[in-house]
């Protein structure tokens, strides 16, 4: 029984004219995707800037809206959910966007930002419990307690990822949408904060679905679809999935393998 199931998923974008109004014209930033994933598994989407990761990720966290398809969370779909409704699958579903810094409110001390999720669904109430479960988390990700009253500008951008993870936790989730999550870091970082993700799914036995860019130059995309040798050794250059690959356990479609439970799949413009 798989844990998360996709099933023909598209986002397409209604294109708006110049001068007001709506063209006919459309993008279609995701088109026809299906996919599984098992309880406990990663599985890895890496593809060209611009092949529609991102708006992949924010569709399956129903953060955008699909314009077709369906959505299976634990046999459950999220698809015919209203955003009341999402409410309580919130809480088993988070994710870790891209820019760490973007995505943390300037104005917010770390306290505030990593306690949000505990207020929104009231799931702690009280300075002192609240204070107590924020030094829980931050330390869950390797920061301390007297980071707490700190805001995101005095951290760097490995703490500030720490800090968008600890807030992924905070509703203990059992599903995480990783959107590039160590591409905004310096490569001495990018490890670390893989390691650490690594570390957290043994512990809290997590979900992933991991989000990555990739690059293809031309003779690459106008021969088709990349064989599995040349994928590796392209995705290698990104510094961030060596450690995880085996090509013995390469699956055969070209475009996914896995390793240890963890399934990769290139989803590039030219996949299919």
């Amino acid at each position: 029984m798989s844990f998360l199931r996709i099933e023909n998923l598209s986002k397409s974008y209604q294109l708006r004219k110049a001068f007001g109004g709506r063209s006919k014209e459309q993008v279609h930033a995701v088109d026809n995707v299906s996919f599984e994933v098992q309880k406990g598994e990663t599985l890895g989407i890496v593809g060209e800037s611009g092949c529609g990761k991102s708006t992949l990720g924010r569709t399956i966290v129903r953060l955008e809206e699909p314009t077709s398809g369906r959505i299976f969370f634990d046999e459950e779909e999220l698809t015919s959910k209203s955003q009341s409704q999402l409410r309580v699958v919130r809480k088993k579903i988070q994710m870790i966007f891209q820019d760490p810094y973007a995505s943390l409110n300037p104005r917010w001390s770390v306290m505030d930002i990593v306690t949000e999720p505990l207020r929104e669904h009231h799931m702690v109430m009280g300075p002192t419990a609240l204070r107590d479960k924020a030094v829980e988390l931050l330390k869950s990700v390797g920061l301390s307690a007297q980071d707490l009253d700190r805001f995101p500008h005095q951290f760097s951008g490995g703490q500030r990822q720490r800090i968008s993870i600890a807030r992924a936790l905070a509703v203990s989730p059992e599903f995480l949408v990783c959107d590039e999550p160590t591409s905004a870091l310096d490569v001495s970082v990018q490890a670390q904060v893989l390691n650490l993700m690594q570390d957290l799914q043994a512990q809290r036995g997590l979900t992933y679905v991991n989000l990555d860019e990739i690059e293809v130059d031309d003779d690459e995309r106008s021969s088709g679809l990349l064989v599995p040798e040349e994928l590796l050794d392209l995705c290698a250059q990104l510094g961030q999935w060596d450690s995880l690959w085996e090509k013995d356990h390469l699956l055969g479609r070209g475009v996914t393998w896995t390793t240890a439970g963890e399934r990769y799949r290139y989803c590039g413009p030219d996949a299919t």
